[in-house]
């Protein structure tokens, strides 16, 4: 079976290259619905995060607004999140792959946004980054609900920048060309990978 990665920094299109997989037949996994999961009070994080970070635990449920105001800014706080939630995402992560090859599926996609910031490239046969120009990104991000320039830059910043990541990974898609070129991309990328 062949693992491939998906990444992109923030508003480069990520989420809809890992539909357009789930769309021919790919399972993907999806490290930021694994961490929403993991926050919720059944999630595996949530006792060690109210914990460490009790203030933002409002009505027996995590804030994460009031959680990224935390750890957002200050480094050391971001560490200890991290520290939470990276093993136990990997884990489940983990547990996708051995179910698809118990299935005997030919190939699966994880969806981590911070795949090279937490070492999981290593982990995978083929690193597919998706990519916009800049312009393209920030058009994007700022349509978000609640979005400001700040918070767009601070994202930004904590991220490995665009071009390192385009550098470190197999394949390159660009999204800015339309979802026609994108799903015919994945297709031939999944062809080859077989």
């Amino acid at each position: 079976m062949r693992i491939i990665g998906l990444t992109g920094s923030i508003g480069m299109g990520k989420s809809v290259l890992a539909n357009q997989w789930r769309s021919i037949g790919v399972p993907v996994h999806d490290a930021d619905a694994c961490v929403h999961d993991l926050m919720t009070p059944n999630g595996d994080a949530f006792d060690a995060i109210m914990t460490t970070f009790p203030d933002v635990i409002i009505n027996g449920e995590i804030d994460r607004k009031a959680l990224g105001k935390r750890v957002f800014n200050d480094s050391e706080k971001r560490k200890i999140l991290e520290n939470i939630i990276h093993p136990l995402v990997r884990a489940r992560s983990n547990q996708f792959i051995s179910l698809c090859r118990k299935r005997r599926i030919p190939v699966c996609v994880l969806d981590i946004p911070l795949l090279f910031e937490t070492g999981r490239d290593m982990d995978m046969d083929s690193v597919i980054c998706v990519s916009a120009p800049s312009w393209v990104q920030k058009r994007r991000v700022l349509a978000r609900p609640n979005m400001t320039q700040e918070k767009f830059k601070s994202i930004v910043s904590a991220q490995i920048p665009d071009y390192r990541k385009r550098c470190l990974s197999d394949h390159v898609i660009i999204s800015a060309r339309g979802k026609r070129h994108t799903l015919n991309t994945i297709k031939r990328i999944k062809n080859n990978e077989r």
